[in-house]
């Protein structure tokens, strides 16, 4: 390969890891962070578990994973796609140290290709939008496109009123959609 090839894709994957870095607030709404009047263990085990579930390889704009600590017990909650997705984060979190043990109420969605037309509708309505496209920079978008039987849940964080009002009317536009929810949260107001 010659020199300039090399040095286009180097600084292609520094502007990659740029834009990683400053998304990284959004990369996850649905998966709380530590809050910082907790004891300094507990603030550690939320931030691990966050970041055990934000590196599933499978997890994605279409799923939304959520948890609670209660002592040394995590429960999961949340929707999520594909079957494997539920298991590999419960198997993350066992395997973090100080978790006893793991509830998993994750809700696998239904298989359905009319579904997953939608998802991929409302996904370019969302993220196809000027003013939102920033939201869907990062490794796993900030605002999360749940689908269950043509009904559409928004779960995530934006930075204003104006961007959660718009997500929820550029989701509740797309055709087949029977309802749209939006519990999208302004980071400001978290």
């Amino acid at each position: 390969m010659n020199h300039r090839f090399l040095s286009k894709m180097a600084r292609i994957a520094g502007f990659v890891f740029v834009a990683a870095i400053i998304a990284a607030p959004y990369a996850s709404a649905s998966i709380p962070n530590a809050s910082p009047q907790e004891p300094r263990s507990r603030q550690n085990l939320v931030r691990e578990v966050r970041h055990q579930l934000l590196l599933l390889p499978y997890y994605s704009v279409f799923d939304n994973l959520a948890y609670k600590v209660e002592g040394d017990k995590v429960i999961l909650e949340g929707q999520v796609t594909r079957p494997t997705l539920k298991s590999d984060a419960e198997a993350a979190v066992k395997s973090i140290e100080g978790v006893s043990s793991v509830v998993n109420n994750i809700e696998v969605l239904p298989l359905s290709p009319m579904d997953d037309q939608i998802r991929r509708a409302v996904y370019r309505a969302i993220y196809g939008d000027g003013a939102l496209f920033r939201y869907g920079e990062s490794a796993v978008p900030s605002i999360h496109i749940i689908v269950k039987n043509g009904n559409v849940t928004l779960e995530g964080v934006v930075d204003s009123e104006a961007d959660k009002n718009m997500a929820y009317l550029r989701a509740s536009s797309v055709p087949n959609v029977f309802s749209a929810k939006n519990n999208l949260v302004v980071a400001s107001s978290k």
